[in-house]
């Protein structure tokens, strides 16, 4: 019995498709709800954070054949979606009637109060009041649980700057964390 793509598991269904779309489409079916629950960290808002997802895979998808490693895909798709976050952020920040320091709207839904417990709640106000670039090393390494060199290539920085931004941020949200309790 002879095998074909579609007995293969969706990430290595990307790398053998043929045509860009089924190699998105099959990177967004293995991929798309974590680079989402990470937008969602990075911004707070689900629409938003869906928003930039679908925009990096689109931008995915339009770029295919330019790939030079169709391996390296999901990392392009990753640093798309923090550069997304990036962006919106600088949006929100831009805008009246944002809190300045967080870019975050004046108040949660109520969808969101409940599917947030005020622990949750806590911590993730707590990460959002982080620098950007410390933010996004430690939503990286322990959310979405890449390692050192993972980290690296998405954000583009260095092994040893990866190391010395997550030391930082886990410093900062000590303190935050703790001066809350």
């Amino acid at each position: 019995m002879k095998a074909d793509a579609t007995d293969l598991p969706l990430p290595a269904r990307a790398l053998i498709a043929p045509e860009p779309a089924e190699a998105v489409t099959a990177l967004y079916q293995a991929h798309a709800l974590g680079l989402i629950r990470l937008a969602v960290v990075m911004l707070g808002d689900r629409a938003a954070a869906e928003d930039a997802v679908q925009e990096a895979f689109c931008g995915l998808y339009r770029r295919w054949h330019g790939l030079s490693d169709p391996g390296n895909a999901l990392s392009y798709v990753r640093s798309s979606v923090i550069n997304g976050c990036r962006s919106a952020l600088r949006r929100r920040r831009r805008q009246v009637g944002l809190d300045p320091s967080t870019g975050d709207p004046p108040g949660e839904s109520a969808e969101t109060r409940a599917l947030i417990g005020e622990e949750h709640r806590q911590v993730l106000t707590a990460i959002r009041s982080l620098p950007a670039r410390q933010r996004e090393a430690l939503v990286l390494r322990f959310y979405l649980d890449l390692d050192e060199e993972e980290i690296a290539a998405t954000m583009r920085i260095s092994r040893g700057t990866v190391k010395s931004t997550t030391s930082r941020a886990l410093a900062a949200l000590g303190r935050i964390l703790g001066e809350q309790s």
